[in-house]
This record gives structure tokens, C-alpha cells and sequence, in this order.
């Protein structure tokens, strides 16, 4: 299993370097579907691990109070304010292969926030890019009641069903969609409206 999530995030990285080199300024600059951050924040978010050290993320985590979503914001904006577009985009494809993982994610973490962070790009700028069925089903079915409670997604009395693929999470009324649209509402984005049904 290691060996095909490792292939997967590969194959995830490649593809987001080849969409973000199509990006206008505009769209760099657009809001993602995480609140409050545009493209470029996301895209600084996603790199860090690649660009810092360890010690830098330890010292603003204690700077923020031991509030890591607080430190992560800071980080995000201050170096979407230093490092151009084209830049962001040189770091994700000279590492395609960096073996980093989120505390405590392990690979299965890693290839979910790629997963998760690029539907944050693309739904929200509105692109037609279908994450590969085999990349999906490897992040949900790591999917736990745990992340709902950690992104603090409202999904009582609701059981989300896949469209496009065998998968289901969730008890309650049935509410519909595509497997990786229904993978932003249990991280808590608001969906564009139409999205599921």
C-alpha cells in the first residue's frame, strides 16, 4: 500500500505543477475555498513543508500560542507576500517525490492534503479537473468520524453517497454528489451552489 500512495502523490504533484503553470495572475489571486485565502495562499501552504525548516514551524506555532491553524495562516500569508507565482510553482515540481508527511498523517495524510488543497484550487475556480478515482479512494477511505470533528463539518443526520463511485460515509438523509465534492463537505468547505443534491 505504501508504494501506491507514494506513486499517487507523485502523480497528484505532477498534475497540479502542470495546472498551476496555466494559472492567470487573476487566478493566483482568486479565493480558494479555504476561508479567507486565495490560490496563491493555498499553494504557499502546501509548499511549506518543502521550503522551511522544522524549527521555523516550531518557533511560529510557539509564537502563536500553540494554535497551529494560527501560525499556519500567518506563514501562508507572509510567504504568498515574498515568493512569486512562478516560484510556487518551481517548488512544487522540484518536489514531486519529497517524502514529507503530516504529524501523525503518515502518507495517507500527505496524499490527502495534496488531494484536498487542489479541490480547493480547482472548485473553486470553477476548472473541470476530476481527481483519478484510484487518488480518491486511497483519501477516503482514510476518512474518519475524527476528520469530520477535526474540520468541524456538520454533518449530523446525513449520510453522504458518491455519484461517481462506490462510497458512502454517514448516517441520515441521503445528500449526493460527486466523490470528491463530498470530500470538501466532510472537510467543511462551502460547495458552490448546485453541486449536490
Amino acid at each position: 500500500m505504501t508504494d501506491d500512495i507514494r506513486a499517487a502523490i507523485r502523480a497528484e504533484r505532477r498534475d497540479q505543477a502542470e495546472l498551476l503553470e496555466t494559472l492567470s495572475e487573476r487566478q493566483w489571486g482568486a479565493p480558494s475555498l479555504c476561508e479567507g485565502w486565495t490560490v496563491k495562499h493555498v499553494v504557499a501552504h502546501t509548499t511549506l513543508p518543502y521550503r522551511v525548516k522544522g524549527t521555523r514551524v516550531l518557533w511560529e506555532i510557539v509564537k502563536s500560542g500553540g494554535r497551529f491553524n494560527h501560525a499556519s495562516d500567518r506563514m501562508a500569508r507572509a510567504d504568498a507576500g515574498a515568493l512569486s507565482t512562478n516560484d510556487l510553482v518551481e517548488v512544487v515540481k522540484a518536489n514531486v517525490g519529497h517524502p514529507w508527511t503530516p504529524p501523525g498523517g503518515g502518507e495517507g495524510g500527505a496524499l490527502s492534503h495534496d488531494v484536498i488543497h487542489g479541490l480547493d484550487i480547482t472548485v473553486a475556480l470553477g476548472l473541470d479537473r476530476k481527481v483519478p478515482h484510484d487518488r480518491l479512494k486511497l483519501v477516503l477511505d482514510g476518512m474518519k468520524p475524527s476528520n469530520v470533528k477535526y474540520f468541524g463539518a456538520d454533518l449530523g443526520n446525513k449520510r453522504l453517497v458518491a455519484t461517481d463511485m462506490d462510497w458512502a460515509f454517514g448516517e441520515g438523509r441521503p445528500v449526493r454528489g460527486l466523490a470528491q465534492d463530498l470530500l470538501l463537505l466532510v472537510c467543511g468547505r462551502t460547495l458552490p451552489p448546485g453541486r449536490l443534491s
